[in-house]
Formats: structure tokens, C-alpha cells, sequence
């Protein structure tokens, strides 16, 4: 039989596989809506990666319940190589965040060019800036900021460091979480692996007990 210890630990990895896509999805979800700067630093794309991740931890949560519910050790070795699917999906994507901060300002240069002049202009009003890297650089005339281009060159405060300040700090947190994603996969992997070894010693004495006519070693 499996230990207090042993199952408490699978549990504990299981329900937060739960709480990792709950958060994953939701994020990916409520980031959807209408917000500037959130608009700015995820793309649809992004988003949609998110979605996916989230899907498919709450996935393998419930398939987790499922096979820890059967006997013997197929449905768990399963779930492992699953969870060694999941890994991977977690590993792009972290690494796809780390290498995209890399050249962070660089990449929401080309970010920020692609927004419409409504846009440009209610980002710049928010942050009192006019332009990315300069005055005259994807600069968009309008609203109380930057009406002009001879306000926006008297004003000297440019977009390029308030809208990497926040998406830098947006991104790491979501890096970190990610990792933290990662650490709860290998986690369950683990888990996993005890509860598949248990489970094999279970069915050995199983067989030699049938073999001894019912006698049992414990």
C-alpha cells in the first residue's frame, strides 16, 4: 500500500498542476481585454499560447486523477511521458520570454510602430512621453501631450524607457511563474515515479503471495 507520505506529496503536485493551468488560462483569458499597456506588451499570439498551456495542465490534472484511480502501472507511465510533454511546451515557452527580453527594447520598437496613431497618442498621453526613441521616432500628433511636433521636442522624454520599464517587469514575473510551472511538472514526474515503484513492489508480493497460496509476507 502506498505510504500517508507518498500520497500526500502526489496530491499536493497534483493540485497544483491544477492551480498552474486555472492561473495560466485565466491570465491568458482576462489579458484579452482592453488595456493599453497590456494590449502592448502580449500579442495574440502570446495569448493564445498561454490558452494552450493552461489547457493542457488542467488536462493532464484530470488525467492524473483518473489513472492514479486504476490498478497497476501502464496509466501512470503514460501520465509521465505526458508530463514530459508538458515540460517541453513549458521549456519553449520560457525560453521564447527570455530570449524576446533579450532585445527588448529593440523588439517593442517594432511593437509600438505597429500600433495605430490613436493608439500612439493615448500610450504617450498615459505616459507623458512623445515618440520611442526620440522625438521625431514613430511619434503620433495628438492629444495633450505631444499636439505638435515642437511640444513633443520641448517635452525630451521619450516612450522607449516607461513602456520597456513595464513590460520588462511584466515579462519576468511571467518567466518566473513559468518556472515555477516547470518546477511543479518535475515535481509530479517524481511523485509519479515513487508511486509507479510502490505499485510494482505491490503487485511482486502480490504474485508470490498467490504463488504461496494466499501467504502473506506483511
Amino acid at each position: 500500500m502506498l505510504s500517508k507520505k507518498l500520497i500526500g506529496a502526489w496530491a499536493f503536485f497534483v493540485i497544483c498542476l491544477m492551480a498552474a493551468g486555472i492561473l495560466s488560462l485565466t491570465l491568458s483569458i482576462v489579458w484579452r481585454q482592453p488595456n493599453l499597456m497590456l494590449n502592448l506588451t502580449f500579442s495574440g499570439v502570446n495569448l493564445t499560447a498561454g490558452s494552450v498551456l493552461g489547457i493542457t495542465l488542467l488536462a493532464t490534472f484530470v488525467l492524473s486523477l483518473l489513472v492514479i484511480t486504476q490498478r497497476g502501472t501502464l496509466g501512470l507511465k503514460i501520465l509521465n511521458w505526458i508530463l514530459l510533454g508538458n515540460s517541453i511546451v513549458i521549456l519553449v515557452i520560457g525560453t521564447y520570454i527570455w530570449i524576446f527580453t533579450l532585445h527588448e527594447r529593440n523588439n517593442y520598437h517594432a511593437v509600438f510602430g505597429q500600433q495605430s496613431n490613436e493608439t500612439k497618442i493615448l500610450i504617450q498621453d498615459m505616459l507623458k512621453c512623445c515618440g520611442y526613441f526620440d522625438a521625431t521616432d514613430e511619434v503620433a500628433f495628438g492629444g495633450t501631450t505631444c499636439p505638435n511636433q515642437a511640444a513633443a521636442t520641448a517635452l525630451n522624454n521619450f516612450c522607449v524607457t516607461p513602456i520597456t520599464k513595464f513590460t520588462d517587469l511584466t515579462l519576468n514575473n511571467i518567466f518566473s511563474t513559468v518556472d515555477g510551472f516547470m518546477a511543479i511538472v518535475i515535481g509530479l514526474f517524481l511523485a509519479n515515479m515513487c508511486v509507479i515503484k510502490k505499485r510494482q513492489e505491490f503487485e511482486r508480493f502480490e504474485k508470490i503471495d498467490s504463488k504461496r497460496e494466499g501467504h502473506s509476507f506483511f
